[in-house]
């Protein structure tokens, strides 16, 4: 089933423009830290099959999915709407997972312009092999609270963490995070991938912890913890980075 795939930002729509259409801005909320980002930033939003709308409420990316800015009590709902399913696209086996990433990326999205809309942020991305089940029961994170109510727990990497619950949905859990910012908060989203017969035949779950501000010590210490976690848990796989 396809998750809702819009976000209601307590920001103006001439806001959430310019963070569609900077691609400084773009990476703010955008995928996670990777060598390859700033292409499929440019790829993505800035290639010449990219359609703007004439008032700034629409964009048409590469691929044919659209963003519509809707002004509504409370800011701005931004909404994706997928393009119609090309059965005979290279992408056609991933189409679930474009769905679900838009819907990750939305929620970032929704955090970076609400709580540090002039941060710079550092991730940590872990993608773990499915066939154990889903990552986000195998963290404990199955059970957590309704979006806005407070939790505190400790994962199993070790890590004692506290905040709000940021959203739920049926794949996915995100959660604010006190300890992966210097001030505020940042985020963290664990995702339960589908299984894709001879691609992804057992599933996955990608995990990315969203931080700001942090010194040097700090981030390594949530990234070791993270690969740590993975290397005891996952041993044929090799670490993320």
């Amino acid at each position: 089933m396809t998750n809702n795939l819009s976000v209601v930002v307590n920001a103006d729509a001439q806001q959430v423009w310019t963070s569609l259409r900077e691609p400084s801005l773009v990476a703010q909320w955008h995928g996670w830290e990777a060598d390859e980002l700033g292409d499929e930033i440019n790829q993505i939003y800035f290639s010449t099959d990219v359609v703007e709308g004439p008032d700034h409420t629409s964009l048409t990316v590469n691929g044919g999915d659209v963003f519509e800015l809707t002004p509504v009590s409370g800011g701005t709902e931004v909404r994706v709407t997928r393009a119609a399913l090309d059965h005979d696209s290279e992408w056609a086996a991933w189409d679930e997972d474009i769905t679900q990433g838009w819907l990750t990326f939305l929620h970032q999205l929704r955090f970076a312009l609400e709580r540090h809309p002039h941060g710079h942020r550092r991730t940590h991305f872990v993608s773990l092999p499915g066939g154990s089940g889903s990552g986000i029961q195998k963290l404990g994170l199955a059970d957590v609270p309704a979006p806005g109510e407070e939790y505190s727990l400790t994962l199993p990497t070790g890590e004692a963490l506290s905040g709000k619950v940021w959203f739920r949905s049926n794949h996915q859990v995100g959660l604010t995070v006190h300890s992966y910012a210097e001030h505020g908060d940042g985020l963290l989203i664990v995702a339960d991938q589908p299984v894709i017969p001879e691609k992804r035949p057992d599933g996955g779950t990608i995990v990315i912890a969203s931080t700001y501000d942090l010194g040097a010590a700090s981030l390594d210490s949530i990234r070791s913890h993270w690969d740590s976690w993975k290397a005891e848990n996952y041993p044929t796989e090799v670490h993320s980075h």
